[in-house]
């Protein structure tokens, strides 16, 4: 049976289409206005790595010299990261390795509302060669992995 059997007229079923189009398109805008941001998706994280490098020294809670080819001589070498922000107390990771074994790892706390922090290793001879620092969040994800190597 067609709409004009049924006597419904045809502008009656038009007007109704156009209404309903108007309140899906109105529930939808609700939705964006009344829930938060990201529902349903990942959470947000708790902080944003905003700098990060292997260098010679710290001086005033700052890096001197990055690079990526540092002399043995130096006796140490220092890997400074920097969060801004930092959204809730939270701990990182610098994780040192020579060629693929872990040779060393730093817990470091990062507090609220930026936070710079570093670690360092010392060189001897024997450390010669290809170095990375991984630095990684509570959940084990690496947030940057910095490669440098050592020389005479």
């Amino acid at each position: 049976m067609t709409t004009t059997e049924r006597n419904i007229p045809n502008h009656s079923i038009r007007k109704f289409s156009f209404l309903l189009f108007r309140l899906l398109v109105v529930c939808q805008l609700a939705g964006v206005l009344f829930f938060p941001a990201g529902v349903g998706l990942a959470e947000q994280p708790r902080m944003v790595l905003a700098n990060a490098v292997v260098c010679e020294s710290i001086s005033s809670f700052r890096p001197v010299n990055p690079a990526v080819v540092f002399s043995v001589s130096q006796g140490e070498v220092f890997c400074f990261s920097e969060f801004d922000p930092v959204y809730e107390k939270t701990a990182i990771f610098h994780n040192w390795y020579k060629k693929d074994k872990l040779i060393f790892s730093m817990r470091l706390v990062l507090s609220v509302p930026k936070w710079s922090s570093f670690s360092r290793v010392q060189m001897r001879d024997a450390d010669k060669g290809p170095w990375r620092v991984e630095i990684k969040d509570e959940d084990n994800n690496i947030l940057k992995i910095l490669r440098f190597s050592m020389s005479d």
